[in-house]
């Protein structure tokens, strides 16, 4: 089974008798690690009360579509930018009939039409209502729009009554919820990545780092993982725990990480550096804590080697995607880093004040030999999994130009 670590789900509540495992299915989500906020429908309420599901949930239960407390009052837009994934457990043939119908008049309906997470439906209703004509059709409409039909079972029901249209067990349905998030697009490749920043000691206390917190290269490494490759992380000193089955290598300073780098990057196809590393370090390492003295003093500094232009150099070099962090001129800057070291793809952000490192959410501008991208401001969880999937999409591009120049060849 998958994880939900750090994945943000909105559990969408519909009016039926199956309501009643909303609570379960809260706290299986939980316990794969999510964090999960609740929107009950009216109907809902005739099931499980708000306070149960904000107890398990450990958030207020949202159920108003004009929320006066959301900012501007749009409270369905705030929820749908929120969540990782939207699952609606249990789904009433009313509320599959609705969402297909596109309509948004309450806050449920609402933030599926407005998310562009993914979107999941576990049906619940009688067997008779689940083998109506419209119910079928309405089903369809909603899988051709990319919405995921989770079940139903089959069994026992409330109404006395056996045959399909049980609402799934919440176990499975957190499995199911976790697979939204395995894309497959690296299946069988091997990813090398960097994160965090360097530690360049001047003595036993003291050192040169950067703001660095290593989120995003966290993110894109459990992307990364998601996405079916196998994950070799190597990260600089962070307060970060190690990404679920991603391979993580501890270093300090931009030497360790360019040797780590370069005895794991031969077997990868794709190598990302995100880390921030010092660009120099000191001459020497002082034994002793330095003691105060003089009003000044002089710090030499020598030049730390380039772990991105050095992986360029191999013979095949993996696909390149490198990072360019600026406070000015982000395209100029970013475009001639990707030129001066002859990689692939190269994603840059600006930095500064609420900007970048410390923040959770970020932007990229995305420049390759095949134009310009714009990823938007979003959590950087999110906004890993959209680079992830576009590193996807232009490496097996790429690899498709070189196999058909060879085949030209022959």
């Amino acid at each position: 089974m998958g994880t939900l670590t750090n994945k943000r789900i909105l559990l969408g509540v519909s009016g039926g008798i199956a309501a009643y495992k909303s609570a379960d299915t809260v706290r299986r989500l939980r316990e794969m690690g999510a964090e999960v906020r609740v929107i009950m429908t009216r109907g809902a309420g005739s099931f499980i009360t708000p306070l149960t599901l904000q107890a398990v949930s450990g958030h207020p239960v949202y159920q108003q579509l004009l929320d006066t407390d959301a900012e501007a009052g749009m409270g369905h837009i705030e929820l749908a930018r929120w969540g990782d994934a939207v699952l609606v457990a249990p789904a009433s043939a009313n509320f599959l009939a609705r969402l297909a119908q596109g309509r948004a008049d309450d806050l449920l309906t609402a933030v599926c039409l407005a998310t562009e997470a993914p979107v999941a439906v576990a049906p619940a209703m009688n067997r008779q209502m689940w083998n109506n004509a419209a119910t079928k059709a309405n089903l369809a409409t909603l899988q051709k729009n990319g919405v995921r039909i989770f079940g139903p079972g089959e069994g026992s029901q409330a109404c006395g009554e056996v045959g399909p249209g049980r609402m799934l067990e919440p176990a499975d349905l957190a499995g199911r919820t976790s697979e939204l998030f395995s894309t497959g697009v690296l299946d069988g490749l091997h990813v090398v990545l960097t994160a965090g920043p360097t530690w360049e000691a001047i003595d036993p206390v003291r050192g040169l780092t950067n703001r660095s917190t290593g989120k995003m290269g966290y993110a894109l490494a459990a992307a990364a993982m998601e996405a079916g490759a196998s994950v070799t992380l190597v990260s600089g000193p962070t307060s970060l725990p190690d990404p679920e089955r991603v391979r993580t290598l501890r270093v300090e300073s931009a030497q360790e990480m360019y040797d780590a780098v370069l005895a794991h990057v031969s077997s990868a196809e794709i190598f990302i550096a995100v880390a921030a590393v010092a660009d120099y370090r000191p001459v020497t390492r002082a034994s002793e804590k330095a003691k105060k003295s003089a009003e000044r003093i002089s710090l030499e500094l020598v030049r730390n080697p380039d772990i991105l232009a050095s992986v360029a150099e191999l013979k095949p070099a993996p696909y390149l995607v490198g990072f360019a962090a600026e406070t000015e001129q982000l395209e100029q800057n970013a475009r001639r880093k990707l030129e001066e070291k002859k990689i692939d793809l190269i994603a840059a952000n600006r930095v500064g004040a609420d900007l970048g490192f410390e923040s959770d959410d970020n932007s990229l501008l995305l420049i390759g030999r095949h134009g310009v991208t714009t990823l938007t401001a979003q959590p950087k969880t999110r906004l890993a999994r959209s680079l992830i999937q576009y590193i996807a999409e232009r490496y097996h591009a790429e690899r498709r130009d070189q196999n058909s120049r060879q085949a030209h060849r022959r």
